[in-house]
């Protein structure tokens, strides 16, 4: 895996559009206490449920591989 130059922006970009594509297909709605940890779980469970992104191994599957995932998700959205 191999780390993005400004990962930790694409992070924040790809919580902010999955938080707008998950309450848009109205399947969920956010709370302001909710943590960042479990918006990149749900938002990537839902963008490999709807197949916008690959999933991982289940042996590789942790935090970090899902915030890289999802910061590679934000670089090619516009």
């Amino acid at each position: 895996m191999k780390k993005l130059k400004n990962e930790k922006e694409l992070v924040k970009k790809a919580i902010a559009d999955g938080v707008k594509y998950g309450e848009a297909r109205g399947v969920v709605e956010f709370e302001p206490t909710d943590s960042a940890t479990e918006k990149i779980e749900f938002i990537y469970r839902l963008l490999v449920h709807d197949k916008i992104i690959q999933p991982l191994p289940n042996d590789q599957l942790s935090q970090q591989t899902m915030r890289h995932r999802l910061a590679v998700w934000a670089s090619k959205s516009k």
